[in-house]
Order: C-alpha cells, then sequence, then structure tokens
C-alpha cells in the first residue's frame, strides 16, 4: 500500500462526502427528514439528515473503487457497516423498536467476528459473544455522541486518523484505507456541520461510525495477547466509552430512565463548565487523538501495555466520576420523549 494510493483514497473520500452533503440535505429537507427543534434541543430551526449517508457514500467508495474488495474480512465489514448505516437510515425516517435495532446490529457484528475479527480475551469460544457485545456497545456510543454540532464529526475526523496510523503499523493494510477514508469523510462532513450546523448526520452517519471503528479497533487487536487487548480496544474508542459512562451513572444516580433523552452528556458538561460549543468540539477531537497516539504507541512497543491500559482504565473513572459534578443548565425533563437507543439533539 504506497503512500499515493492512500492520499488519493484520502482525497477521495473527502471531496465526495463534501459535494454530496449539500444536496443530500437539501433532499432530506424536501422530504420532511429534519430534526425539529422542542425539548431540550438547541437549534431554533428544523436541520436536515442525510448527512450520515453522505459520511458512508465518502467511506466506503473510494475504498471499493481504488483498493477494491479482494480482502475477505474488509468486504464483510463495508457490507455489515452498510447494514448497519441503512438501518440507521429507517431509524431516521421510522423510528424502529430497540430489539430491532439490537437485532439488526448483532447480526452485522456477528458476520464480522465470524469473518476473524475477534478480540482474544478468553482465547475461546466465549470470544464471539463477548466481541459481539462489544461491538453493538461502541456502536451506539458513538450514536449517543451526536449531540451537538461538530462533536461526533470532529471526534470521528481525529480518532479515525490515529487509528488508521495504527493499523498500517500493525499490519492491517486494508482497515488503514478504510479508517482512512473514513477519516476524510468525516472532515468534510464537518464543513456543513460544525457550528452552526446545517446538516445533521442523523442514525445512519452515527451508527456508520460507530460500526466501523467499533470494528476497526477489534481488527487491530486480533493477532495480540490479553495485556495489549483491553487498552486496544478502549483507547480508541474512549471519547464515546467516557460519554456513555457519564451519562448511565449520571442518570442512575438521579433515578432518570437510563434512556431518555437529555442534556447530560460530555459536551454539555463541557458546556456548563464554560466551553462554546466549537470549543467543546475541539476538545473532544484532541481527547479522541491524544488516546488514539497512546494507542498507537502502544501498538509500536513504545510504551508497556500493561501501564497503558491501568492509566486509560484509572483515567477513565476518575473522569466519569469527576464530570458527574459539571451539570448542564438544562438537564433535560420529564416531558421530554423517551429515546431507545439514540439521543436526539
Amino acid at each position: 500500500m504506497n503512500a499515493l494510493t492512500i492520499l488519493v483514497t484520502g482525497l477521495a473520500g473527502f471531496l465526495l462526502t463534501t459535494l454530496a452533503t449539500g444536496p443530500l440535505g437539501r433532499l432530506a429537507t424536501r422530504w420532511g427528514l429534519t430534526d425539529r427543534p422542542g425539548g431540550y434541543k438547541a437549534h431554533a430551526r428544523p436541520i436536515p439528515y442525510l448527512g450520515g449517508v453522505a459520511i458512508m457514500l465518502g467511506t466506503i467508495a473510494p475504498v471499493i473503487v481504488i483498493v477494491g474488495l479482494n480482502d475477505f474480512t474488509l468486504a464483510v465489514v463495508i457490507s455489515a457497516a452498510v447494514a448497519v448505516a441503512l438501518l440507521g437510515l429507517i431509524d431516521d425516517i421510522a423510528p424502529l423498536s430497540p430489539l430491532t435495532r439490537l437485532g439488526v446490529e448483532s447480526v452485522a457484528a456477528g458476520g464480522v467476528v465470524l469473518s476473524g475479527i475477534q478480540a482474544p480475551v478468553t482465547g475461546g469460544w466465549l470470544d464471539v459473544p463477548l466481541t459481539i457485545l462489544w461491538i453493538v456497545l461502541i456502536t451506539n456510543s458513538f450514536n449517543l455522541l451526536d449531540n451537538q454540532d461538530g462533536a461526533l464529526g470532529a471526534i470521528t475526523t481525529a480518532g479515525a486518523a490515529m487509528l488508521a496510523v495504527t493499523a498500517f503499523a500493525a499490519g492491517r493494510p486494508m482497515i488503514g484505507m478504510l479508517l482512512t477514508a473514513l477519516c476524510c469523510a468525516g472532515l468534510g462532513f464537518l464543513l456543513h456541520n460544525w457550528a452552526p450546523a446545517r446538516v445533521f448526520m442523523g442514525d445512519s452517519g452515527s451508527l456508520f461510525i460507530g460500526f466501523v471503528l467499533a470494528c476497526s479497533a477489534t481488527a487491530v487487536v486480533t493477532d495480540h495477547g490479553l495485556d495489549q487487548v483491553i487498552g486496544s480496544l478502549l483507547l480508541p474508542t474512549f471519547v464515546a466509552t467516557i460519554d456513555t459512562g457519564v451519562v448511565l451513572l449520571s442518570r442512575a444516580r438521579a433515578g432518570r430512565p437510563l434512556l431518555l433523552g437529555g442534556t447530560d452528556h460530555l459536551s454539555h458538561r463541557l458546556n456548563a463548565l464554560g466551553f462554546g460549543v466549537r470549543l467543546t468540539a475541539v476538545v473532544l477531537a484532541g481527547a479522541a487523538a491524544v488516546s488514539g497516539a497512546l494507542n498507537l504507541a502502544m501498538t509500536l512497543n513504545l510504551t508497556s501495555p500493561l501501564v497503558t491500559t491501568v492509566a486509560a482504565v484509572a483515567a477513565a473513572i476518575v473522569l466519569i466520576g469527576i464530570l458527574q459534578k459539571a451539570h448542564s443548565p438544562v438537564p433535560g425533563h420529564a416531558g421530554e420523549p423517551a429515546v431507545s437507543i439514540t439521543e436526539r439533539r
């Protein structure tokens, strides 16, 4: 895999997403596929969806055209990711039940795992259900991250970039190419989603991003021992993991339904600490880049897997605890519509 191929793939992903997002947003407006203001949502006018379709196209089209689908694992990951994106698109149009969503996501994750991508946690058959569970959990954790202008687009750009380098370093060039396209697609979408956003990615985008990153992180650690598995799974998904932990713990402590939407995410808590929407997106992207860099250093044996993993787990626990004290000025209220797996702005 030469540098020119990587560069062309990334550039194609950026241009395709950038050029497709605007027309898809206008199409969404014409069809009434918009996120309407109300409740805890911050925007004052309807914002169109379908940005996620542009991200999906910008990620998979350059890889298929330039790299091809001769690699079986890559073909399975792309096919499963497209299925998850279509699931999200259907959910954007007509909300699905949690059971339906989880069922489709589990089947897609199962296909990827059976293709050979497994996290070697136990070294036995139990790795199959554990890996499926982890992929589904992380997919939905990224779905929850899509709660503020520019946040998930910035996290995707930074996180996918670092994981792409890690994949190349770990001898997974096909996964590296997919992540390169995803990184540049995220950047192209960010031009339209930077605050104030003109287009939202919707569930089709956030589920696609989470699924690709979860599968890719797992693929990178497939051939490593247990001492490195936990760190290599946690660090590329660090921001999403912290966000989910903060939200679930705060809602459990407050006696609120765990799946009720609200302004209690990382982004909202940073807002409460005085960070603007744009600065919040930059901070979250920076955190994704730093955690991704630590994962790269561990993969290159520049840091001890044990020390890095222990530090990452400890940092996650401390951050989840500390951030409980940062309260959003709009805490969310009982009259809001319940959301099953996803969060609405």
